[in-house]
């Protein structure tokens, strides 16, 4: 299987040809329903995150919500 680069918070990492949002969430321990993620400067909608797949040299960036009070 093929594999492409790609940026996750700053570090490179590679991910196999066609690798879902949803499925960097799941390799990573994320759930995405906690996660804000910013794909190439836009934001990935939680309905989006299993149809939206990376391309080579794509920019990532994950954000964990805090909750406090």
């Amino acid at each position: 299987m093929d594999e492409i680069r790609i940026q996750v918070n700053g570090r490179e990492r590679d991910v196999p040809a066609g690798t879902s949002v949803a499925v960097l969430l799941r390799d990573l321990g994320l759930d995405g329903r906690a996660i804000v993620v910013e794909l190439n400067r836009q934001i990935v909608r939680l309905p989006e995150i299993e149809s939206v797949r990376f391309e080579a040299g794509d920019r990532v960036e994950l954000v964990h919500f805090v909750g406090g009070g």
